[in-house]
């Protein structure tokens, strides 16, 4: 599967703004395939590497005294037939070879380890064992251990994605260490989930659902939050007198209580791209599923429901649900963006109705860099559905020193992106960046200031 991204980012002279961003796009978005899995193992028994050795040096030595016609080079033969005549007779040859792996865990978090235990079955008498490892991909080897019957990996997450973990060949020796077989086990696949950006804020929409939570409302209801005061009307519960208020204004004051509900969150991720700052090394496809696996565990511990839409090819997506175990759902849903090597985002579909309930506050991250995730703007705003735009920054092209004009068309190209930000502002959507490195508090603060208002169709 390809994978894209971009090692290096220049500035072309003599050109606009907007055509410079798409032209660094399609210059510096490269494609890699995976590597394919390696060739299989040799079938059948097949001499092991004592017996090529010690059959060597016997060659060697009958073709020397061939050579020279001195009987005496004979004798240097004699030392590696007899080491062979006496292994032959060491046991039983391995037959009747079967290999299981057991992983674990199948399901983790970036770098966390992931144990491999190879159990090992043959029939003849337990020799040595010799394990040659061909990894995936996203997963690194820290350690391998060896027993009579057993072959132990111990390996390390390196990136979230969903990766090959590879094959391994364990060749199977006799006890004189002269044949040998190789069986081969396939470690299957493993989910590596992406570590959540440190979250606590929850802004909220302005409208809620008629469900119950922990979010203060407009409406009055039977929360805890102190709203105001209010004369007394019949059927009002007595103990909740103001009695200040009572004194002062010479009639009956009680408390006004907000109705606590709970909350509809959407996260919506571009993945149309991915672009790797050469500078930093940061890649806006990891900070978009970091930052989106923060807000979804943010809103799940005050126990709203969070749904999530990936668009870029195969448009994504799962129903809004509850509960600390949805988050993995939610994982595993898109996980399948990054398979081994790459992504794949040839193509930009709708969004299904049901991706989008009625009301529910929408996150879309995205780095804007890919003018198609404008469409998508507009099909949510079309929904009258509040939207937050969190920006997540490539960074700026790099320009040599010197070049005039490409200081020039840096300056139009950042001149573009301040009138996108302006343009989506102007049509009433937050926008907030969210930089690698940083707490993801520090941009959800601004929305704090007001709640979240929603669109008109």
């Amino acid at each position: 599967m390809p994978a894209r991204t971009v090692a290096a980012r220049t500035v072309p002279a003599r050109t606009a703004a907007a055509r410079t961003a798409a032209a660094v796009r399609r210059a510096l978005d490269g494609r890699r395939d995976a590597a394919g899995p390696p060739p299989p193992p040799p079938p059948g028994r097949r001499p092991g590497e004592r017996a090529l050795r010690l059959g060597t040096l016997a060659v060697v030595a009958l073709s020397a005294a061939l050579v020279t016609g001195r009987p005496w080079v004979l004798a240097l033969a004699a030392a590696p037939l007899v080491l062979l005549a006496l292994a032959l007779p060491g046991g039983p040859r391995p037959d009747g070879l079967t290999a299981e792996a057991e992983v674990e865990p199948r399901r983790c978090f970036e770098g966390e380890r992931v144990t491999v235990r190879i159990a090992v079955a043959h029939d003849g008498e337990p020799g040595r064992l010799d394990p040659g490892v061909t990894l995936g991909p996203g997963v690194r080897l820290d350690r391998v251990e060896t027993g009579p019957h057993h072959v132990e990996l111990v390996l390390t997450a390196r990136r979230w994605g969903r990766w090959t973990l590879g094959t391994v060949d364990v060749d199977v020796y006799d006890r004189g260490g002269l044949a040998r077989r190789t069986v081969r086990v396939d470690l299957g696949e493993v989910s590596v989930f992406p570590v959540p950006e440190h979250a606590g804020l929850t802004p909220i929409p302005v409208r809620l659902p008629q469900r119950l939570g922990e979010h203060a409302s407009a409406q009055r209801g039977e929360g805890v939050e102190v709203t105001g005061v209010h004369p007394y009307a019949r059927g009002e519960r007595q103990r909740r007198i103001h009695w200040p208020a009572t004194t002062r204004r010479g009639s009956l004051q009680v408390h006004g209580f907000a109705a606590e509900r709970t909350a509809e969150t959407v996260v919506l991720l571009d993945v149309l791209t991915d672009v790797v700052d050469p500078v930093a090394g940061t890649s806006t496809l990891d900070a978009t599923f970091r930052t989106a696996a923060g807000l979804v565990r943010a809103y799940l511990r005050t126990h709203d429901r969070v749904g999530v839409v990936s668009v870029g090819g195969t448009t994504r997506w799962l129903r809004p649900g509850s509960g600390q175990g949805y988050f993995f759902r939610i994982a595993e849903s898109v996980l399948a963006v990054r398979k081994d090597r790459g992504h794949r985002s040839e193509g930009l579909g709708p969004l299904p109705p049901p991706a989008l309930p009625s009301g529910a506050l929408v996150y879309v991250i995205t780095p804007l860099s890919d003018q198609r995730i404008f469409e998508v703007l507009h099909q949510v705003r079309g929904r009258s559905n509040p939207v937050v735009v969190v920006e997540i920054p490539t960074g700026d092209p790099v320009v040599d020193p010197g070049d005039t004009e490409g200081e020039l068309a840096l300056r139009l190209w950042r001149a573009d992106r301040d009138a996108m930000r302006f343009s989506l502002v102007e049509s009433g959507i937050a926008v907030v960046a969210h930089r690698p490195g940083e707490t993801l508090d520090l941009a959800l603060a601004p929305l704090l200031r007001t709640r979240v208002h929603g669109g008109t169709r």
